[in-house]
């Protein structure tokens, strides 16, 4: 499917051009059309040629679904409710360790409810198709970056979690992490039983383009809504920047397929992509397995 989507933006990216090429010819035989007319006739009209730059803002107009007016407030604020901030964390575990890190991460988990730090565990996976030997976790804390602070004190200074820290580093590749924000139209994280897999799509964005990008999916994500699939959707605050992530559950890859499949018979999800496609630079696409002790199955 991952191949499926690059035909289907290949295509729309080729159509889009074509249009362009097309009206462009249009008006030029039309302006000499013209041209020629006014020269042999005098009664007739040369339209005036519009400024560059008016041209330019019709194209957008017609281009975008509407325009946005930045204002005077940040585009977090626009697009998610900062109060409630997430990290997502990945893991690179050197391949020999990971029986014994997913038991580390367990104990990790149940220390930070019994030390009280509020923060909560949304879900915990590893990477069935994608960087093989990688561990996901996404973190939340309700109480915004206050909480988060505090965590970060406690985990950097506790001796618990000081000793845990030492011992799970020896067995890393690599490690990385951002603050993320969900986004305000995805309509919350909510609990979900059964053995499913996931896929975490990221999505690298034109910088100044996360607005359009989430004007677009408040709308397309209706079309995605119908079989339960959309979990949550995410933008980074913190970290690698203008970068959006998606998290979909499936009961299996089959049934992914039908649903992505599905999603394309519905008018309006082709408009969606149609739109955003353009507004990516690099994009990821990862399936997970959750852990036994993710809440989110």
């Amino acid at each position: 499917m991952a191949f499926a989507t690059m035909i289907r933006s290949s295509e729309l990216r080729s159509r889009l051009n074509l249009r362009g090429a097309l009206r462009s010819a249009w008006l030029t035989c039309h302006q000499r059309s013209v041209k020629t007319e006014a020269a042999t006739n005098p009664a007739v009209d040369v339209p005036q040629q519009e400024p560059t730059e008016a041209k330019k803002d019709k194209w957008l107009s017609s281009f975008f679904v509407r325009r946005i007016d930045p204002g005077h407030e940040s585009h977090s604020s626009k697009l998610s409710n900062k109060h409630v901030i997430y990290e997502l964390q990945i893991h690179a575990v050197k391949p020999e360790f990971m029986d014994k890190y997913m038991e580390n991460m367990r104990t990790f988990t149940e220390m930070m409810d019994a030390k009280k730090t509020g923060a909560e565990l949304v879900g915990g996976w590893t990477v069935d198709i994608g960087d093989q030997d990688e561990a996901i976790h996404i973190w939340k804390y309700p109480g915004g970056y206050k909480q988060l602070n505090n965590v970060r004190v406690a985990y950097r200074t506790d001796q618990d979690f000081v000793d845990f820290r030492k011992s799970r580093n020896l067995m890393l590749r690599s490690r990385k992490n951002q603050i993320i924000l969900e986004f305000s139209f995805w309509g919350g994280i909510k609990p979900r039983p059964g053995n499913n897999i996931y896929e975490l799509r990221s999505y690298v964005l034109k910088p100044g383009t996360m607005i359009e990008w989430g004007n677009y999916w408040a709308k397309g994500i209706q079309h995605r809504q119908e079989y339960g699939e959309a979990t949550a959707g995410f933008f980074s605050h913190i970290g690698d920047l203008y970068v959006a992530h998606h998290l979909w559950a499936y009961e299996n890859l089959e049934v992914r397929q039908e649903v992505r499949d599905y999603a394309w018979e519905k008018p309006g999800w082709d408009i969606c992509v149609q739109h955003t496609v353009p507004l990516i630079r690099h994009m990821t696409s990862r399936i997970l397995v959750p852990t036994p002790y993710s809440p989110l199955k």
